[in-house]
C-alpha cells in the first residue's frame, strides 16, 4: 500500500481528495465535524512536509435536488460554509477558497499557492461531470496538483472524476493513500482476516436488501450474526410472525429464510430480537410497551429491541474477540427508541475493553459511541458508511483501485 508517507512533498502542491460532506444546522453551523477531524492528519502531514495542501471535497447532492428552475442551489451546498471551522483547526495556516470548482480562476488559485498554505475548492458535485467520472473534468482537477492523494474513504466506493478518473492522470509514484484512508484499509482487512475468535457481526438498519450481501458475504466468517433494527421484522415476518405495521420488505423474505438456512449449514448462530418496544405512531412521543417480537399487533410498529433481547445481544457481545458493527438497533433519532443501539454501543466497547478488536461502521453506529462518549473505547470507528459495507463485502472499490493500479 503506497502511502503519503511515500512520497517527497517538499515544495509540491498536494491535491488531496478530502470528504467534507459535513451536515449543518439552518444556520449553516456544522453540527459534527469527525470527518473535518478525521482529514487534518493528512493536512497537516504535508503542510510539515513542506507542501501546499489543495482540498476538494462534495457536498451533498446539488445536481439531484435542483431549486424548481432547474438551477442548482449554490447557498445551501457551497463548500464556502466549511472555510471558517476548517480555518480554526489549521492553527495559523491560511486557508484559501475558491469559489469555482474548476476554472482559470482556480487554476490560478492553486498556481499562486504557497507552501504551508491551503485551498479548499467548490463542491466537485455542482460539476456535472464529477458523478459521471469525466476524463475532461478530472483532467482539470489534476492540473491543479503535482501529487493526489485520495483521503476520502467515505467515497470510496464512488467511481466520480475527483476519486477515481483523476487518478490516471498521476504517475503511480506520485499518487497514494492519505492517512484517513491508509487507517481505514487496515483496520477493515484486520476485521475481515482476524482469527482471534468467537467473531461476531451486528447488523442493523431499516432494510434487508442494503444489507443481504453483507450478511451472505459474513456467513464465511462469523460465529454469530446479531441481527437488529427494521431489517429484523422480514426475519420475524418470513417466519411466520406478525409484526403489524413495521417496516418489512415482502419480496426479500424468501432470502432470509434461505439466508438463516445457509447459516445453519455453515454452523453460524443467529441472533434476531425476542421482544421488541413498539409504539402506535412513527414518533419519539407515541405510546410504546414492550411485546415479543413476532406478537406486535395491528396498528402498532417496531422501533427499538427490547429489553430481552438487549441482555441477550450483550452476552454474546461481550464474549466476542472480533465484532464488527453496523446499523443501530433502531430508531436511533428518537430519544426514547435509542436504548438498544446504545446498549449494543456500551456493550462493543466493554468487549473492546476487555481486549476485543472492534470496527464500527455506519453513520448511526458511529453516531451513538461517539454520542455516548465511547469512541476511544473502540478499536476503529470508521469515516465510511456505504464504503464501509461494501469493503466488508469484499468489493473492490474504485477509489482504491485508481490509487493501487500500476
Amino acid at each position: 500500500m503506497t502511502t503519503i508517507k511515500d512520497i517527497n512533498l517538499e515544495g509540491k502542491k498536494v491535491l488531496i481528495r478530502v470528504d467534507f460532506n459535513v451536515p449543518f444546522d439552518k444556520d449553516f453551523n456544522i453540527t459534527d465535524d469527525t470527518r473535518i477531524q478525521a482529514a487534518l492528519p493528512t493536512i497537516n502531514y504535508v503542510l510539515e512536509q513542506g507542501g501546499a495542501a489543495i482540498l476538494m471535497s462534495h457536498l451533498g447532492r446539488p445536481q439531484k435536488k435542483k431549486k424548481e428552475d432547474g438551477s442548482i442551489d449554490m447557498q445551501k451546498f457551497t463548500l464556502r460554509h466549511v472555510v471558517g471551522h476548517l480555518s480554526s483547526l489549521m492553527k495559523g495556516h491560511i486557508v484559501k477558497f475558491a469559489e469555482n470548482t474548476v476554472g482559470k480562476d482556480t487554476q490560478r488559485y492553486a498556481d499562486e499557492l504557497q507552501s504551508g498554505e491551503v485551498l479548499l475548492i467548490e463542491n466537485t458535485r455542482f460539476e456535472a461531470g464529477e458523478e459521471k467520472g469525466s476524463e475532461a473534468l478530472a483532467k482539470q482537477f489534476a492540473n491543479l496538483g503535482d501529487i493526489y492523494i485520495n483521503d476520502a474513504f467515505g467515497s470510496a466506493h464512488r467511481a466520480h472524476a475527483s476519486t477515481t478518473t483523476v487518478a490516471q492522470f498521476f504517475d503511480p509514484k506520485q499518487r497514494a493513500f492519505g492517512l484517513l484512508m491508509e487507517k481505514e484499509i487496515k483496520n477493515a482487512t484486520k476485521a475481515l482476516n482476524s482469527d482471534a475468535r468467537p467473531i461476531t457481526a451486528i447488523t442493523g438498519g431499516a432494510k434487508v436488501s442494503d444489507k443481504l450481501l453483507l450478511l451472505d458475504s459474513l456467513l464465511d466468517r462469523v460465529d454469530h450474526l446479531i441481527i437488529g433494527g427494521g431489517m429484523a421484522y422480514t426475519f420475524a415476518k418470513a417466519q411466520g410472525g406478525s409484526i403489524g405495521n413495521s417496516i418489512f420488505e415482502e419480496d426479500k423474505m424468501e432470502l432470509t429464510l434461505e439466508l438463516l438456512e445457509k447459516a445453519k449449514t455453515k454452523g453460524v448462530e443467529v441472533h434476531l430480537p425476542t421482544d421488541t418496544k413498539i409504539a402506535d405512531d412513527f414518533s419519539n412521543d407515541a405510546n410504546a410497551k414492550i411485546v415479543p417480537t413476532k406478537e406486535i399487533p395491528d396498528g402498532w410498529e417496531g422501533l427499538d429491541i427490547g429489553p430481552k433481547t438487549i441482555e441477550q445481544f450483550g452476552h454474546i457481545i461481550k464474549q466476542s474477540k472480533t465484532i464488527l458493527w453496523n446499523g443501530p438497533m433502531g430508531v436511533f433519532e428518537f430519544e426514547n427508541f435509542a436504548t438498544g443501539t446504545e446498549s449494543v454501543a456500551e456493550f462493543v466497547a466493554q468487549a473492546t475493553r476487555d481486549g476485543a478488536f472492534s470496527l464500527i461502521g455506519g453513520g448511526d453506529s458511529v453516531a451513538a459511541v461517539t454520542q455516548m462518549g465511547l469512541v476511544d473505547d473502540v478499536s476503529f470507528a470508521s469515516t465510511g458508511g456505504g464504503a464501509m459495507l461494501e469493503f466488508l463485502e469484499r468489493k473492490q472499490l474504485p477509489g482504491i483501485a485508481a490509487i493501487e493500479v500500476a
